[in-house]
Order: structure tokens, then sequence, then C-alpha cells
């Protein structure tokens, strides 16, 4: 073995001395030892200048002693320690770019967290198995019982039941309020309020919360806010920017694109996320794949491109559908038919790529409507790069107590359209000759 370890070092001293003379290469001592060249020091330096589209492209690359130019995916659970003396360190305190165990982190999935992190202006981000995982990781790792929250009560089904069934259980007290109103969060917001909940556009009737107002009334007393920014997308998120603690994201949606992996993203700030979040996430099982974030690193290349397309076209298809005698309404935030077109401009660049009408006729004249479709994919998804059509009443938001679904305004004659990058004109077309079978 002795033998063996002087003929490594020697043949190490020997190429050292070959790349600096031959071209000043670099030194091969200065390697860490797991092999990365670890690029965030020139991004620490460069970044911040960065706009978002760049940043999906490049943050957080680490490259392995192969310098490859795709990300690499490192399928493994567990990692290896030189001397045991090592691995009590590592369990100890973890370097940078070290690993204990996939459910505690991974190479390629802290690529991921790096790089959507830094598109949407947080410091940190933890992944996770998917949109639901992060929103129930994040709530819960920040609560116990006897916490008050305060929630807009237009809320994805299954955020509800997180909230009122699953915290209430446990003792957390739940205050549901109009989120479209600065005065109703004011009033249920109390000094023993420890956190806000809301998403910035809410899915499927795309209210638009006022985040800047809820964010101070919030900190007024010490609150945390966390914001659901699925609808809002990571290309035009706005959490970060306007104060939100958190923004989670559920990464199946605009990040994937095409309808292939189930994903989500907490992300805040370096202190809340590698402190309870990760706590919490790593001994409950919901960190995300390797092959997932892998996945998920490509699909962020495109994602700028991708989002802006469909959101350009959604806005063409709010403009061709306003007004359209088989419709009472269409919303689409920044569309001027919106109650809170000025706000959700004020707040973002684009207004998604999901907008939603009243079909005149109520379940029968939509299912006419859906069924007439023809590019337009019946399913219960959004932001797929295929355009989707859903009944929300009978799908999504069917299990919702029928007064519930009538406060929130989620009628039998509801559609809700995702947007997706076929030519708009195609979809126009598709849209209006469908309506004429109603």
């Amino acid at each position: 073995m002795h033998v063996a370890w002087r003929f490594v070092t020697g043949l190490r001293a020997t190429l050292n001395m070959l790349l600096k003379w031959d071209c000043g290469f670099c030194d091969l001592d200065t390697l860490p030892v797991s092999g990365f060249f670890n690029a965030r020091t020139r991004e620490d330096t460069m970044m911040t200048t960065w706009s978002k589209r760049t940043k999906a492209v490049h943050t957080g690359t680490r490259r392995s002693q192969y310098g490859e130019v795709s990300e690499a995916i490192f399928l493994t659970q567990g990692f290896v320690y030189e001397t045991a003396e090592d691995a009590e360190a590592r369990f100890v305190e973890l370097g940078d770019d070290e690993f204990i165990y996939a459910r505690y982190g991974n190479p390629t999935v802290r690529m991921f967290e790096d790089r959507i992190a830094a598109m949407v202006g947080y410091e940190d981000c933890f992944a996770c198995t998917s949109g639901m995982a992060a929103v129930t990781g994040a709530l819960t790792a920040l609560l116990q019982a006897g916490d008050h929250v305060v929630s807009s009560r237009a809320l994805f089904g299954s955020c509800l039941y997180v909230l009122e069934d699953i915290l209430g259980r446990f003792g957390v007290e739940i205050t549901l309020v109009d989120g479209t109103d600065n005065a109703a969060w004011d009033a249920a917001i109390r000094p023993d309020t420890k956190l806000v909940f809301f998403e910035s556009i809410s899915n499927p009737t795309l209210e638009v919360v006022d985040v800047a107002h809820v964010v101070k009334a919030a900190h007024a007393v010490g609150a945390l806010v966390v914001v659901d920014d699925a609808m809002a997308t990571p290309v035009f998120s706005y959490a970060s920017a306007l104060g939100a603690d958190l923004a989670v994201i559920s990464t199946t949606k605009h990040v994937d694109g095409q309808g292939r992996m189930l994903g989500g993203a907490i992300c805040g700030s370096r202190e809340l996320i590698r402190g309870p979040i990760e706590t919490y996430m790593k001994h409950t099982g919901g960190a995300m794949n390797p092959f997932t974030a892998w996945s998920h690193l490509k699909a962020l290349e495109t994602i700028d491109l991708r989002v802006r397309a469909q959101c350009d076209t959604a806005m063409k298809v709010a403009q061709a559908l306003n007004g359209h005698a088989k419709l009472t309404h269409v919303r689409y935030p920044t569309h001027a038919a919106h109650p809170q077109s000025a706000l959700a401009s004020a707040q973002a660049e684009s207004g998604g790529t999901v907008l939603a009408f009243e079909v005149a006729g109520g379940r029968d004249a939509c299912f006419k409507f859906i069924n007439a479709l023809e590019i337009f994919t019946i399913s219960n998804n959004f932001a797929d790069a295929k355009s989707i059509v859903t009944h929300p009443a009978t799908t999504t938001h069917q299990r919702l107590p029928q007064d519930q679904k009538d406060t929130l305004g989620i009628s039998m004659g509801l559609i809700r359209l995702s947007i997706g990058l076929e030519d708009p004109d195609d979809l126009i077309a598709d849209l209006l000759a469908a309506l004429d079978q109603v």
C-alpha cells in the first residue's frame, strides 16, 4: 500500500510540473477532494448584474473533474468518506459541496436549488418532491400548536386542506380572509399572528393580492409571509422584490413545463432554508430526486423563452375573447377587463400563462365547449407546453363545499385555460369555433 501511495504521489507531482511548464493550466493539488471545479466563486462576483434569463442558464453550475458542459446527474443516495474521522466531521458540520445522504442533499439537486433561488431573487432554496410537498413543508416547519395563521380564502383545494384539516387538527388557528381586501388583512392580522399565507395570483379565479400591503402588515407584528407563487411564474415572480419571506413554487408547472416531472421549491433566506425548513424536510423525506433536478436544470435553460411566449399568447387570447356574446366575463390579471388589472400591472410585467372566463349556460354549455375544442387538451394541470382546458368546479375544486365554491366564484360556468406554445391564431380560432357550438 505504501509503495502504491508513493507512486500516486510521484505521478501527481510529475503531472503538476508538466502542466505548469506546458501551459500554466492548474495545480492538481488545488482541486478539492470531491473533484469539483466550483463555479460559484466566479458567480458571486458577477451574478448580481445578471438578468433572470442568464441566471436560469448558468447559476449554481458545478463541474466534475471531467469538465462536462451539461450538468452531471449524481444518481446516488449515499456518499463515502476517506476515513472515519472524515465521516465524523461531516456529520458535525457540512462544508461547501459536501453531502451525507440524498434525503439531506445531492450535488445535482444543489445545482438546481442554487439556480432557481437566484432566478427568483432569494438566497437559498430547498427542492421538494412536489409543489404540495413544498407548501406543506414550508408551513409545517414554521408552525406549532397555538400559532395563528392568516390566509387568503382563494386557495388551491389541497392548500386549504393542509391549512384547515392538517394544521387545524394539530392546534394551529387559521383565519381566512378575502385576499383582495386590504382592510380584511389589516383586521385579521393580530399581534400574535405567526405566519401569513396566500397565492400571489389565485387558482383558478385569478384574484390578485396586494403583496406589498400584506407584507407590511405582517412584518409590523413580526409575522412571516409565505407566498404560493405558482401562477405568477418564476420568470415574472415578484414575491422577493415585494418583501415576502418565502416563495413556494410548484416546479411541476412552468419550470418543467412539458408534463414530465413533479417537483417543488421553497425559496427564502439562508437562515430559514438551512434552518427550520431543511431540518423538517430532511427528516420527513420530501427532498427532490436527482433525475428530476437534472431535468429541471435543462428546462430552466429555456424557461424565459417559453414563459414569455406563453404569456404573450395568453394576453392575445384574452383580448380575442373579451366581450364575446357567450361569455359573461374574461379574466387575465393584466388585461383591462380584470378588476385588479392596475395592481397586477404594477406588481409584474405579465399576468402569467393562465386565464379564466365564465360561459353563459353553466355546466352543460361548458362541457359542449370543452368537447368541441380540437387543439386544447382536457387536463387538470397548467403551465404545460400544450394548451390545457379545465372545468374547475367538477375537477380540481370538485370537493370544495358548495358555499366555498360560491364564495370563491368557482361556478359551473367557469373555465380555466392554460396557454401553451402553439400558434396564437390557431388557439384563438379553436376557441371561437368551440364557442359557436355552445
